[in-house]
């Protein structure tokens, strides 16, 4: 009876490490029966949270960037969200762009795994973290952004990140 509550909690602490990797949610029960009743039962999910220090983000434009890592959120003290800008260190780049690895730009979060509301009650949320590369007067870098661009970046003022766009969600 021990041995079969120990396999179970080690598949739990698994699952859990794995859940918090991935992407999908996780909806794993366990328990363990005395006597045939369920006595016992946890439900992890993964929480999506605000993009904070040391997040690693997809840069979605040709400015010659593949990932970058957040250093900080200018806006608010707990995070950025879609829109916001954040300062950021380039940790992959291309041979011959217009950036470097080690470089620290500007960038605007344009798709964020953390969700957020709608004006018409929907919520919005992305598989990803993707930013696009920005100067320090709110340019983008490249001359394409690539995947789809929520609408609400209009409100935010980032409007030439939203004509480069090739899909608008």
């Amino acid at each position: 009876m021990l041995s079969l509550f120990l396999t179970r909690m080690v598949l739990i602490v698994g699952r859990s490490l794995i859940g918090s990797l991935s992407n999908n949610l996780l909806g794993v029960k366990s328990s363990h029966e005395t006597t045939g009743k369920l006595t016992h039962q946890c439900i992890f999910s993964q929480l999506r949270t605000f993009i904070q220090m040391r997040t690693n983000l997809k840069v979605v434009d040709n400015s010659g960037a593949k990932r970058v890592m957040c250093i900080q959120a200018l806006k608010g003290r707990r995070g950025a969200r879609l829109g916001d800008t954040i300062i950021a260190s380039v940790k992959e780049a291309q041979p011959r762009g217009k950036v470097k690895k080690g470089e620290v730009v500007y960038g605007v979060v344009v798709r964020a795994a953390m969700q957020k509301g709608r004006c018409d009650g929907s919520e919005i949320k992305f598989d990803d973290n993707a930013v696009v590369l920005v100067n320090k007067q709110g340019e983008p870098i490249g001359t394409r952004v690539y995947g789809p661009v929520p609408h609400e970046l209009r409100k935010k003022k980032h409007v030439k990140i939203l004509t480069l766009a090739e899909h608008i969600a």
